[in-house]
């Protein structure tokens, strides 16, 4: 029996999965400029970010017939390759639709690869291990895109737009190379059917409900526009057609047959709300920072850095703590101390001490790192191994359509109530008035996110430790 070397499978893994991940987020703070460069509006050069998100939503669920059909090395060289292709194209852009093609492509192998990692970790890994382990790989899913705005804005004033593509690809190019020589392969190839009608259902109903609810956000108008309420309701259409149709098919393109897992279910079901008041925060927070307490964008950036710095800093203390303890004595503080922030943030006033704003921040992402992935992990550990690609799967398509979700949501309550304050005042609409009426939206928008945190919280009292039902201890080098 070959013996295999976990340790050099995960370095690989980490050291693609970082430049891949900080690429979601490095563009972000230079889309002003790219607009003055290509000479475009800011819904099209917003695609730039909504595009790199909804094909990620779209290949997420075809992920797990990939996985299926090809070997570990022919799947991580194979999307880091069309990553590296992609960053090449974006880098020697000469205008935009080029630009948005690099991107896309990029996309891509970032949509690809995580599903690929996480389901490659579940079989390396004993159930024992594997909280310290995902908590490990936790630390590269929230440490790079914490950093990547802050890096792309020095990155932007000193060197251009372009090094933002430049400086990933020698990155990418050790990857690949890396893995050529250290990645073996883990599983089995069983290449079962594909059914395209499948395939056709999750891309319109996943990649609609993304574009859906980003649009909705990025619009301010998310029960208002005839478009938005069409495109969400032919999505979520297909995603109920799709689901029918996998529960009938011998060998489904999804098999969702994983939420009879009790864990599973409660377990994914707590991620997608912490998903969903991660990224709403990451949104409204900013755009509170920028108006009624007057910081600048890089201020209001450099503010919230230290809290996602430790959310991805402590993921692998949380994994390590997991495998300890279990699942219960992390998530249930965890979410109680969820419900705290939100009842702190929907009282919050331009009065509120800046210390205490970061401090609570802080708190916030401290109780997301000791609920996302203990929750996970822990859901994971129910399934038997060949259903490991489907709940991975699964799980990593609900992270953009939460994200999405939460976002659009959470702007929709907080404008219109906003618009609501300011519509009953008299007189003219001075700054204090539009200060005043903008706390009042965040309130509400935190209120909401309280019933989310109350509702994990409630869950999480139901939480027990799941045990892998069908996990052989091999001989691995740990």
């Amino acid at each position: 029996m070959t013996t295999i070397n976990s340790k050099a499978i995960l370095i690989t893994f980490m050291i693609g999965a970082f430049f891949a991940i900080l690429n979601e987020t490095l563009l972000n703070i230079a889309l002003t400029e790219l607009m003055q460069v290509f000479n475009v509006d800011a819904p099209t050069v917003q695609w730039l970010a909504t595009g790199f998100m909804l094909v990620m939503g779209v290949l997420m669920p075809i992920s797990a017939l990939l996985i299926q059909w090809f070997t570990t090395r022919q799947m991580f060289i194979g999307v880091m390759s069309v990553f590296l292709l992609g960053t090449i194209i974006a880098a020697c852009a000469i205008n935009f639709p080029m630009l948005l093609t690099g991107r896309m492509i990029q996309a891509v192998g970032t949509g690809l690869l995580i599903p690929v990692i996480m389901n490659a970790l579940l079989l390396l890994y004993r159930p024992e291990v594997r909280g310290k382990i995902m908590g490990t790989f936790g630390l590269v899913i929230m440490f790079a895109p914490a950093i990547g705005p802050t890096l792309s804005g020095v990155i932007v004033d000193f060197l251009g737009w372009r090094w933002l593509f430049i400086t990933v690809l020698p990155f990418a190019v050790f990857s690949i190379l890396f893995a050529l020589k250290y990645l073996q392969n883990v599983g089995e190839v069983t290449r079962p059917g594909v059914d395209v009608y499948s395939i056709i259902l999750s891309s319109i109903g996943i990649g609609g409900i993304v574009y859906g609810f980003s649009a909705a956000g990025e619009e301010e108008a998310v029960f208002t526009s005839v478009k938005i309420i069409v495109i969400i309701a032919v999505s979520v259409i297909s995603v109920v057609l799709f689901v029918l149709r996998q529960l009938k098919l011998k060998e489904p393109l999804l098999d969702v047959r994983v939420f009879q897992y009790k864990s599973y279910t409660r377990g994914v079901t707590i991620f997608v709300i912490v998903i969903m008041a991660m990224f709403a925060s990451e949104i409204v927070m900013p755009m509170y920072l920028q108006g009624p307490l007057g910081y600048s964008a890089k201020a209001a950036g450099l503010l919230l850095l230290p809290g996602a710095l430790l959310n991805g800093l402590m993921s692998p203390t949380m994994g390590s703590l997991f495998d300890k303890y279990g699942p219960r004595k992390l998530i249930i503080p965890g979410t109680l101390t969820l419900v705290g922030v939100m009842i702190f943030f929907s009282f919050i006033n331009p009065a509120t001490p800046i210390w205490l704003f970061v401090l609570v921040y802080i708190i916030l992402m401290l109780s997301i790192s000791a609920i996302m992935m203990p929750a996970q992990t822990n859901g994971l550990n129910e399934l038997p191994k060949h259903l490991y690609p489907h709940g991975t799967a699964i799980a990593n398509t609900l992270q953009p359509v939460a994200g999405a979700l939460g976002v659009s949501i959470f702007v929709s309550i907080m404008t219109q109530s906003q618009a609501g304050y300011i519509e009953g005042q008299s007189g003219v609409i001075t700054e204090r008035i539009f200060h005043n009426a903008m706390t009042y939206g965040v309130h509400h928008a935190y209120w909401f996110a309280l019933v989310l945190a109350a509702i994990a919280f409630f869950i999480s009292l139901f939480i027990r430790k799941a045990i892998a039902p069908d996990f052989e201890k091999t001989e691995l080098e740990n």
